[in-house]
């Protein structure tokens, strides 16, 4: 598949270790295959080519680190709306200042997202998900 048939991945990625832990399964999305990341920030702050690219039609999900939804609001702003969005909080992230994400719970969190976006969206069954078990 080309880039522009994968679905865009944006993810908070503010200052603490649940945002820090979003960013890090966009990342490992991206790396994956899985989806194309794009920077939030970009789109929050009005950068035309990046929200040209938020709004070209490809599915969308985003990953907030909190239910402050920060990567929700950005997209809201130029109406764009995620097929897929994931609060960590609802997977028991914690959110605390200066601590690094917990390397484990952010496995064990991408791959419960990656199982829910499988199990909602046949179009995306990849043989490779970027998924060690």
């Amino acid at each position: 598949m080309k880039n522009a048939d994968f679905p865009i991945v944006y993810s908070c990625s503010g200052c603490s270790s649940a945002a820090q832990t979003a960013n890090a399964i966009a990342i490992k999305m991206d790396r994956a295959n899985i989806a194309e990341m794009s920077c939030i920030a970009g789109v929050g702050g009005d950068v035309k080519s990046l929200v040209r690219t938020a709004k070209s039609g490809r599915e969308i999900i985003a990953i907030d680190g909190c239910k402050l939804a920060c990567s929700m609001h950005c997209l809201t702003r130029h109406e764009v709306e995620a097929k897929h969005h994931f609060v960590l909080s609802n997977f028991d992230v914690p959110k605390k200042k200066g601590i690094d994400p917990d390397p484990d719970l952010t496995l064990q969190t991408y791959l419960q997202i990656v199982d829910q976006i499988k199990h909602k969206n046949k179009k995306f069954n990849r043989v490779d998900w970027g998924v060690e078990r």
